[in-house]
């Protein structure tokens, strides 16, 4: 159940940009040449800018130079294998980025013409913003040398990445015989930063992905490894005087018409016409303040949306879950993320209306959304299995999220939800904080209380409890890494009458503690491999009565070699109990991946 677990320590030692997991290198002695953290100054642009990939405008010239010095991945800070430089300018309505990305052999290049956010196999540069300076989070806009466009949200609090947030902006590139140029104009209005009179300050990091044989990710500065942050060790760049987003609104109308014809007598009669069913709708978007976005939808239609990956729900204990996919949902969204997930918005599934906020205000930053739903879905969790019911009862959904800032790294927050039918209620209140306690250690912990009141045929249908009932939900977790070690430590506590139906939530009645242990080696220099991990891990589940779900021990080894290729091989041993039956397993899993060549 846990094997995934042994990604953790390899994705947290490399720094993000959709990584595939990708492969280290021999790590030298990192020089003092690459590991400054410089402050750049952003320039207004000299007249107007074409994005064409073709940095010929008089602009570019007196934009400061932004050199990309250093290896960062699979090299621990070592020199760059290839020459890299960026240029940031601003006008008015745009910051503009352009990259030079020199390459001995441009025969080499990888590049394709593919889908938005597909094209992390290839060659690309781009540039990371912490707009807010907070060293927290952080817009990415990346792009392939034939200009497909890629970007996401960087969050060091809630970890990760988030491919799903999408802006509108322009992009281009071209190859060339001496490597490749890109261009970017990132409209203002399509970020989000603080009010200023005068200059702001931003954190900064540009860099390139070199897929050869290594996938090698070039930076502006150095990353070290004993950090297990990426925001925080940005460097800086200044200017942006008189920038602002305006009132940015946007209103989206939609029209959709259906009409049903049918035989009166199959299969000989008639057509008969059917009534033609209209159905207007409205989803607006207002920036507020440069950081502060209302959005607001009224019988939204969400059928252009990307419709759901398939999944298989052949032999599962608990209830599938499905990204959300509907732009009104998506805007913001990493304002609602907590440790236990009480936050899911895919439980609004027909609204009639509804009004989000969302944004930041110095320290604090706050998400609010209200909606009226059609259709009242309920996930009946348990501790070894849930079901779905739903059923046509208007609703009314509230969250209320609020965090702030304390120190340089770390947050303290407060979250509430309800959802009301008729003789249906549920409401969680709570508390979460994050805290970098040092560079190496990080610390994430969540208190949460629901009170819950089911109809009277959800009680009698899945065994519920009946009146109005209360219980509790409990998560902390630990991290320790550094460049050559990783450790972990998490407890989870869901007592059995916890509800959380505005969140994803499948299991609840379980307390469950795990650890974790891994060591890495890193290969030295003209060695067959880049880096060997070895390491294991423990939990164990259980009801809140004591019956054990699960006690499972597993241990892992993964190995980096050349031609982007990765090993990986572990199994363990597991007890398990379901449905009146104890089972002993033992299993096993491998993976084994290479690219030599761009299109494998």
């Amino acid at each position: 159940m846990r094997m995934l677990r042994a990604v953790v320590p390899l994705l947290l030692s490399i720094p993000p940009v959709m990584a595939q997991t990708p492969v280290p290198t021999p790590s030298p002695t990192p020089t003092a040449q690459v590991q400054a953290v410089r402050t750049y100054r952003a320039r207004r642009a000299a007249g107007t800018i074409q994005v064409d990939g073709v940095l010929d405008e008089t602009a570019w010239q007196q934009a400061d130079r932004m050199e990309l010095p250093v290896e960062t991945f699979p090299g621990d800070n070592v020199t760059a294998p290839v020459k890299t430089e960026g240029f940031i300018l601003f006008d008015d309505k745009y910051l503009y980025v352009g990259i030079r990305a020199q390459d001995p052999a441009p025969h080499k290049i990888r590049a394709h013409l593919s889908d938005r956010d597909k094209a992390f196999s290839d060659d690309f540069v781009g540039v990371v913003l912490d707009t807010f300076n907070d060293e927290r989070r952080g817009f990415e806009f990346f792009v392939n040398p034939l200009g497909v466009q890629m970007d996401l949200f960087q969050n060091d609090v809630g970890g990760g990445e988030d491919s799903t947030w999408d802006a509108i902006w322009a992009s281009a590139g071209r190859i060339t015989a001496e490597g490749y140029v890109v261009e970017m104009a990132i409209p203002f209005s399509s970020l989000r930063f603080r009010r200023a009179a005068g200059e702001q300050t931003w954190g900064v990091d540009m860099l390139r992905i070199y897929p050869r044989s290594q996938r090698y990710r070039v930076g502006l500065q150095a990353l070290s490894r004993n950090r297990n942050c990426y925001v925080c060790q940005f460097s800086k760049i200044t200017g942006f005087e008189g920038i602002t987003p305006g009132r940015n609104l946007e209103f989206d109308p939609t029209l959709t018409g259906q009409r049903t014809d049918q035989r009166e007598d199959f299969p000989d009669g008639p057509l008969e016409g059917g009534d033609l069913d209209i159905e207007p709708g409205l989803t607006a978007r207002w920036g507020i303040t440069p950081n502060l976005t209302l959005n607001a939808a009224l019988n939204p239609d969400f059928s252009q949306v990307e419709a759901d990956v398939g999944q298989l729900d052949i032999n599962t204990q608990f209830t599938l879950f499905f990204p959300e996919k509907r732009p009104f949902f998506l805007e913001g969204a990493d304002f609602f993320q907590t440790p236990i997930q009480a936050v899911y918005t895919r439980t609004v599934a027909d609204p009639d209306w509804g009004t989000k906020l969302t944004g930041k205000e110095g320290k604090s930053a706050i998400g609010v959304f209200i909606a009226r739903d059609d259709l009242t879905n309920l996930i009946i969790p348990g501790s070894q299995g849930s079901s779905l019911t739903s059923f046509r009862d208007n609703n009314h959904a509230g969250v209320f999220r609020y965090r702030y800032d304390v120190g340089k790294n770390s947050t303290v927050g407060a979250l509430y939800t309800g959802r009301d039918a008729q003789d249906y209620a549920n409401h969680v209140t709570g508390a979460d904080a994050f805290i970098r306690v040092t560079p190496r250690d990080q610390v994430r912990l969540q208190a949460l209380a629901s009170r819950t009141r089911y109809p009277g045929f959800i009680v009698s249908d899945f065994n519920q409890p009946d009146g109005t009932f209360t219980d509790h939900a409990y998560r902390f977790d630990y991290q320790h890494s550094t460049r050559n070690w990783f450790w972990f430590a998490e407890y989870e506590d869901i007592g059995e009458d916890f509800r959380a139906d505005s969140g994803f939530l499948p299991q609840v009645n379980y307390r469950r503690p795990e650890a974790g242990l891994e060591r890495i080696w890193w290969g030295p220099k003209g060695a067959w491999y880049s880096r060997i991990f070895l390491g294991g891990n423990w939990d164990r589940t259980e009801e809140q009565g004591g019956q054990l779900l699960e006690e499972e021990f597993e241990g892992y080894v993964g190995v980096g070699g050349p031609l982007q290729s990765f090993f990986f091989f572990g199994g363990g041993t597991r007890d398990r109990f379901y449905n009146g039956v104890d089972f002993e397993e033992q299993f096993g899993s491998a993976y084994i991946e290479i690219r030599p060549v761009g299109d494998l």
